[in-house]
Order: structure tokens, then C-alpha cells, then sequence
């Protein structure tokens, strides 16, 4: 999407990025508490003391504590305790800076003369003398190993062209007036002749951006972009979908063919024209597209000789993956549903929706996805794509990929170089930084945190090009950048890249979703607070829930801003636990029971969290495994991950900083003398007086693929239009939702109205439940009705269905449309109206 001014039809908000501070570690014992964190008080004797350090002996072990004359320099590398010359471990920061703790076995701490801080990362440490009770160095998750293999690296392969310009008035789209047509065009880059076999298929499609502009006079800001399409005499097309050359160029060197489609006739009609803002048009696009493709690999000379030469027999449709950009995000998410309704779909087992708009809240299980989300958006900047992963995650079980991906310091635009003032190759107003504020302290273009346009290609390409690799040609070695183990790659150089992952079903056990169900397996102690939360305040229809912050930070909420169709649809459920410690009390403490008991054959406990919303820092959690016996051992959270420490303000505090969950990894592994064939209870325990953490999705996972995925087999949810009287008094509409095919169990889906019914009723939402076995049942929206004239003869208003559950949606969107049955009067005088529909029956009839 375009930079542009705020008074156009798109919301202007903006985000910003500062460095994150180091994660600071403890050194846990294996099965013992440290005494800051554990439930009760530990006895602790002094055995060893100077001016600025003591040692006490407690249960297990020794702690040592360093107190400081000033707060702790926040660097990148861990702070370590050094004891007598001899570097003990990490240790963990407390008393706002002030004091370093760490726990160890190693006796001869005992007769300590000086302990003095230290840095992990100093040149000619000695080695550390670590016991039975002490724990590796941790990294902070943005300081993850780099992969030996790099995804933005060129491959073997020489890049060849085979374009196709089909004109601008081709094909009539799904979605918009018959009399509307869009172009078929499109950039095709394929491997050179070395490339054998058949190739897997990458579409890109590019978003809602400035279609057609003026080459001979310089761009207006305020005359951004034509009416009407195809581009009036005298200007010309925006090629959009030259922007992703880095992208395409990098998978056609791997031995992939990459189409880049255009859609600046949806762009020029979308808002005006569609019920749901094009998501529909542009799903049927990239359709159209596949369907040209595999013409082309028949040997059709549809698309014209070159290109048909070029393509036939090379395309291997059954491995197709999808990235959309912008609004083109949310297209592709609707052309993978509408590609699975079809009788014989192509294999669409990849999506990758690129800072997408969600503006109707559809799932997408049983596909790979990755959702990509830039920090510094300035035009979707709320993130609302996060929407895609979350709503996805429940719908069934399915052996998948599933990740959101946030990088620090991008912003909207400059993944695409036609969309960059200084790359395009057509100048026109909508191309530049969409985050327009130079001066923010963040996201600026003079803040260190933001990338360079160049930075920000390269981590882009790396990312997605890794997760096609990996999803589509089965380079698994790319999954670390992807499943939550925090991995960068080379060519991604500074840039930092935040993960959210859902590991495949086959390898995940999911021990509680914490989503407010359940709670007889919750456990609050010591003064924890615990409630389940979901979306924000002040919905036009109040959820069951209460809400996780209010209605004035949902831009700064991307799990819970409301969706422009589904606005009261509920979003993200999750468990909120907060505690505020008295002094000399224990700790707060979340128990969570498992049905789930052998662990044994996973790799990591996994969950999501992060601070809760306006809390500048919520301190650590002690993550502990309690066996069948009884016996518990403990991590630290901030061991291994730095999840709850808060994403960066700038100097738009209605838009940063974020409170965006990420998964926090604690390999199983850590858990020494815990019985992992027989867990328990996993608990959490609060290492600081006071705080407030969101808390989501605690499972145990191994590493690897799933099974295989796409297109989803599941049903579909679609609405029928429907035509009904006002009524003589309060009344009925019912709106009919249908399945595709019967189901084996049931399905829920979440019914609104987004603007009053006729007659001035309220708006109305509220969820269905198609039981198992049926294929019908009916949303009823309340009329008012009366017996006065009114002034217009009908009134249309859309209804969409959203956020299904064990089913996906088809035609997610339709009309009521409430006919004037008292006669219309304008102006004093009667006029034609439409003559009544009489009693509407029932509609699943």
C-alpha cells in the first residue's frame, strides 16, 4: 500500500522500534527453587561476605549476590558473576539493576574473598566453573544462532524470463460487477535449462497501491491515484508487481517458478464496488492466474508462444505456495479457500500473507502459513494479520507450520521496490516511507532501529523464501527460522525477527491452551490473579469474556484489534495472571495440571506470552516441571527467551509499543531429575513483586515438518443473500448458513451484521452452531417494523460470517435486504416502491 495522507480512505497510524536490552539469566539448579522466586521463604545461612557480595548457604547449593553502586549497563550479553578471578556463571538481574544472583553447587564459593560482575562475551574469560547446579550462558532469542545454510543466498540456477501480457480488460472476477474486468498480466521467472523436472509454483500478489499515474508530471500527494481502470490516455500502470524482483529472483535461482501477478483493476474498484474490499476478487485473480498456468503447462497457447514454450510441461501444480502483500494478504488466504472448493484444486500448500489486512477474520488450517509482520507499518499498523495465525491455530487438528514472524524496524511498503520513491520505475505519488514521521525515535528514517530499504529486502527475501523452501521443497534445515528456536539467517544481517510458532499437530502435545476453557486444571496460589481475557472493550456486541485491554490501544493490541466485518467476533482468548508480592511472602504461583503426562518424547516446553498491555516491565517467571513423585526442577524464563521483555516504544504512544506474544522455548532437556515419561504439573512462578503477564498455548514439541498440508479438506460456511419485509412490529430475519457437506462434528461460526438493521435496530451478532451430520441452519437478526412510510423502498446491509470452527468459509459475505412494505413517501409525495416478498418461510428449506 501507498504512502498517503490521512484524510484518504485508509487509516494513517504508525509504529516504532528501539533495541532490546540483553536477557539476563539465572543459573538455576536442577530441582531446586531459587529462594527470590520460590513459593516459601529458603533458609539461608552466610557463610562468605564482603563490602558488596555475600554467600548464603541454601537447600541444594550455595547463592551468591552481587550488589551494584549503579544499575546494570544494559548491553547485549549476559551478565556473569566472577568469583575470585574464575568466572562462576549467569546471573540474574534484580532490584532495578542493582543486584546480580546466581545459584551454584561449586563449594569453593564458600570461602569467596571477591565477586565481581562480569560480561559473557569477555575476551579471555577463564573458564567457568560450573556445578551440578549451574546452566549454560543464554542467549537472548534476537541473538539466535545463524543457520549454515542461508535461504536469501542465490542458488545454482540462472534465472530466465518468460512474462505474458494478456491486456488490460481479460477476465471478470468473483466478487465484482460483471461489467468490471481486470488485466491479465504478469512476471514470470523460472530456473535456466539445468533446472529439470517439473518445478513447484510461487504466486505473489501485490496489494491495495496506486494504480495508474502521470509520467510527465511530477506526483501529486493529493491526486494519488485514478478512478477507474483500465489507466485513462496520457498516464499509465503502476507495475506493482515488478516489486518483489529480489524475492522472485532468489526462488527461480532454487528451482522455482514464481509468477507476480497484477491486480490494479481490483484496486481501482475494491472499495467502492465489493461487500468485503476485494479479498474475494483477488482470490478469484490468482485462481485465473493458476488456471492460465496450467494451460500453459498443457501446451495451450493461451499466454502466447514464448511464454507457452517456455512453460509447458514445467510447472508442478500439485506444490504451490502463495505470498500476498498488503491487502493481496488477505487475497491469497481467500484464493487457497476458494481453490479447495473446487472439484479438483490445485495444491496450494503454502501461504504467506506479507503484512495483511484481516478484514473479515477467515481461518486457514491444514496450510502451511507464515505470517509476516513489520514493526514499522505505517499503513496496516495495527498488524491485524496476526489475526491469521491465532484464529487458525484451534480450528482442527492439523499436522502443519504455522508462524508469525515480526520484524523489527521495517515498515509496509519497502518490501516491494516499486513501492520505494527511489526504485520504482514509474514515479508517482503512493511510493515512499509509509511511516512518514522522520523524527520518530523508532521507526524514523534517522532512528538506528530502522532498516535501510536494502536491509529490509534482504531479510524479507531470506525469510520467505526460507519458508517456501522449507514448506514447498522440503529443506527442513530452514524450519529453525520458523518454529520458534529464534534462528537467523546470514543475508539477513541486523535485522531482528520475532517468532510466534505452532509446532504440526504430529509433533505437538498440546497440555492446555489457556484460552479461559478448562479451568478446572488451573491452579492460582500464593495471591496470583489468574482470568481468561479476549479482545478488547467496548465491542458493539459485548463477548462473554472480559476484555484484555481497552477499546484506545487496540492499535497497540494486534491480537485483539477488531476486524472491520466481525468487530464483536471474540479474539484470541487467553489467561492473564498478575501478582503483586508482600513483602517476606512467597511467591505468586499459576499451577497448570496436564491430561498430557509423558513428555518424554518431545523436545521443548513451549508457550506464548508477553507483558501485559501498558506495563513497561513484568520482571521473570520460573518455569517448573513437578513429576508423579513429587520432585519439581526449574528454568527461568529469561534463561532462554526474552518474551517478556517488552517490544520498544517510540514516539507514538497510541501505536507503540506493541503487546505482541511470542513463543518462549525451555528445552526439556533443562528439567534435570524430573521423570518427563510422568509430568504432573507445569508451574509458573512469579520472580519479581510485582507484574502482569499474557499466557497462551503451553504445549510440548519435537522438532520437524508435519505430514504434508493443503488445500484443506474441511467444509466450507456460506451465506445466502436474503429478501425480506420490514414488517408490521418487531420481527425476524433469517439468514441461512450453510455447509458444503455434513460434518462428523459440529460447526461453530460467528455470525454479525456491521451496521444497524432497517427500522433502527440494534447490531447483531452472535455465533451458530451447525450440529454434526446437518448442512443448514439460520442467523435471525432482530426488524423493528412498522406501519409508517418510509422514505427509501429498500435497505441493504451485510452480513459475514467469521472465525469458524471445524469449518472454514466459503461466501463469507452476503446482503439482507429489508424491503419498504408501508409504502415510500419523498419530499411529501408518494413514489414506486417494491412490491412486497410476502412471510419468509424457511430458508434452509
Amino acid at each position: 500500500m501507498p504512502s498517503s495522507p490521512p484524510r484518504r480512505h485508509r487509516s494513517r497510524k504508525r509504529l516504532s522500534r528501539t533495541a532490546l536490552g540483553p536477557a539476563v539469566v539465572l543459573a538455576v539448579a536442577a530441582g531446586v527453587v531459587p529462594a527470590s522466586a520460590a513459593p516459601a521463604p529458603v533458609a539461608a545461612t552466610e557463610v562468605a561476605a564482603g563490602e558488596d557480595f555475600a554467600v548464603d548457604r541454601v537447600a541444594g547449593g550455595y547463592r551468591v549476590t552481587l550488589e551494584l553502586d549503579e544499575p546494570l549497563p544494559v548491553r547485549s550479553a549476559a551478565p556473569v558473576l566472577v568469583v575470585d578471578g574464575q568466572t562462576l556463571g549467569t546471573a540474574v538481574e534484580t532490584d532495578g539493576g542493582r543486584s546480580l544472583t546466581l545459584l551454584t553447587t561449586d563449594p569453593e564459593v564458600a570461602g569467596a574473598d571477591a565477586v565481581d560482575l562480569g560480561w559473557s562475551t569477555d575476551a579471555g574469560a577463564a573458564e567457568a566453573r560450573l556445578g551440578a547446579l549451574a546452566a549454560p550462558s543464554a542467549t537472548s532469542t534476537r541473538q539466535g544462532p545463524v543457520l549454515a545454510a542461508d535461504p536469501g543466498a542465490r542458488g545454482r540456477f540462472g534465472v530466465v524470463r518468460a512474462d505474458y501480457d494478456l491486456g488490460d480488460d481479460v477476465w471478470a472476477l468473483e466478487g465484482l460487477d460483471a461489467s468490471l474486468r481486470s488485466e491479465g498480466r504478469a512476471a514470470v521467472y523460472l530456473p535456466g535449462p539445468a533446472a529439470t523436472g517439473r518445478l513447484p509454483v510461487v504466486v505473489l500478489l501485490h496489494g491495495r497501491h496506486q494504480w495508474c499515474t502521470d509520467p510527465v508530471e511530477e506526483p501529486d500527494e493529493d491526486d494519488w491515484s485514478m478512478p477507474t481502470y483500465p489507466c485513462a490516455e496520457g498516464t499509465e500502470d503502476v507495475p506493482s508487481y515488478l516489486g518483489y524482483g529480489p524475492l522472485a529472483q532468489n526462488l527461480a535461482s532454487h528451482g522455482y517458478a514464481v509468477v507476480s501477478v497484477s491486480a490494479n483493476a481490483v484496486n481501482a474498484y475494491d472499495n467502492e464496488s465489493t461487500l468485503d474490499y476485494g479479498a474475494t476478487a483477488r482470490g478469484d485473480l490468482v485462481l485465473h492466474h493458476l488456471d492460465a498456468l496450467a494451460a500453459a503447462d498443457r501446451g495451450e497457447p493461451g499466454l502466447g508462444d514464448a511464454t507457452t514454450a517456455a512453460l509447458r510441461g514445467r510447472l508442478d501444480l500439485t506444490r504451490v505456495g502463495l505470498m500476498g502483500h498488503s491487502r493481496g494478504g488477505e487475497g491469497v488466504v481467500e484464493a487457497a479457500l476458494m481453490n479447495a472448493a473446487r472439484p479438483s484444486p490445485y495444491g496450494v500448500r503454502a501461504v504467506l500473507p506479507l503484512a495483511p489486512v484481516d478484514f473479515s477474520r477467515p481461518v486457514l488450517p491444514e496450510v502451511d502459513m507464515a505470517v509476516v509482520l513489520p514493526y514499522c507499518d505505517g499503513d496496516v499498523a495495527d498488524l491485524q494479520g496476526q489475526h491469521f495465525f491465532d484464529d487458525s491455530r484451534y480450528t482442527v487438528r492439523d499436522d502443519v507450520l504455522r508462524s508469525s514472524l515480526l520484524v523489527m524496524g521495517a515498515n509496509h511498503n519497502y518490501f516491494n521496490t516499486e513501492w520505494n520513491a527511489r526504485t520504482t520505475t514509474v514515479p508517482h505519488s503512493g511510493a515512499g516511507d509509509d511511516w512518514w514521521d522522520v523524527r520518530d525515535s523508532q521507526c524514523g528514517t534517522r532512528s538506528e532501529s530502522r532498516l535501510t530499504p536494502r536491509e529490509q529486502l534482504a531479510v524479507g527475501t531470506a525469510y520467505m523464501s526460507g519458508f517456501f523452501q522449507a514448506t514447498l521443497g522440503g529443506r527442513t534445515e530452514y524450519l529453525p527460522l520458523l518454529d520458534g528456536q529464534g534462528a537467523r539467517a546470514a543475508s539477513a544481517g541486523r535485522a531482528v525477527v520475532h517468532t510466534q510458532a505452532q509446532a504440526p499437530g504430529s509433533r505437538r502435545a498440546l497440555l492446555h491452551p489457556l484460552d479461559g476453557g478448562r479451568t478446572d486444571r488451573l491452579q492460582a496460589v500464593s495471591g496470583a490473579r489468574v482470568r481468561a481475557c479476549a479482545s478488547v472493550s467496548d465491542l458493539p456486541v459485548p463477548g462473554t469474556l472480559p476484555p484484555c485491554g481497552p477499546a484506545d490501544a487496540a492499535a497497540r493490541m494486534p491480537h485483539w484489534t477488531p476486524a472491520v466485518f466481525a468487530p464483536s467476533a471474540a479474539a484470541t482468548p487467553v489467561t492473564a495472571m498478575s501478582w503483586v508480592r508482600p513483602a517476606g511472602g512467597p511467591a505468586a504461583q499459576l499451577r497448570v495440571g496436564l491430561a498430557t503426562r509423558d513428555l518424554s518424547g518431545y523436545e521443548a516446553l513451549t508457550f506464548r506470552t508477553s507483558p501485559t498491555v501498558g506495563v513497561a516491565r513484568t520482571g521473570d517467571l520460573l518455569v517448573t516441571l513437578v513429576d508423579g513423585r513429587g520432585r519439581g526442577s526449574s528454568v527461568r524464563l529469561s534463561e532462554v527467551s526474552d518474551a517478556l521483555v517488552p517490544l520498544p516504544a517510540g514516539s507514538e504512544p497510541e501505536l507503540l509499543p506493541k503487546t505482541l506474544m511470542r513463543t518462549a522455548e525451555v528445552p526439556l532437556g533443562r528439567f534435570a531429575g524430573v521423570d518427563l515419561a510422568d509430568v504432573r504439573q507445569v508451574r509458573l512462578t512469579a520472580a519479581s513483586t510485582t507484574g502482569s503477564v499474557y499466557l497462551s498455548d503451553l504445549a510440548a514439541v519435537s522438532r520437524g515438518p508435519g505430514s504434508g498440508s493443503g488445500p484443506t479438506r474441511l467444509p466450507q460456511v456460506s451465506l445466502d443473500d436474503v429478501v425480506v419485509d420490514e414488517g408490521d412490529g418487531p420481527g425476524t430475519a433469517l439468514v441461512p448458513v450453510r455447509l458444503s457437506a455434513p460434518s462428523a462434528v459440529g460447526v461453530r461460526v460467528r455470525l454479525e451484521t456491521t451496521t444497524d438493521p432497517f427500522g433502527g435496530g440494534a447490531a447483531t451478532a452472535g455465533t451458530v452452531t451447525i450440529p454434526a451430520g446437518s448442512t443448514c441452519e439460520t442467523f435471525a437478526v432482530p426488524l423493528a417494523g412498522d406501519t409508517r412510510p418510509g422514505t427509501q423502498t429498500t435497505a441493504s446491509y451485510p452480513v459475514v460470517a467469521a472465525v469458524p470452527a471445524g469449518a472454514v468459509t466459503g461466501t463469507a459475505h452476503a446482503l439482507l435486504t429489508v424491503v419498504e412494505d408501508d409504502g415510500v413517501v419523498v419530499g411529501g409525495r408518494p413514489v414506486p416502491g417494491v412490491p412486497p416478498v410476502g412471510p419468509q418461510g424457511d430458508p434452509c428449506a
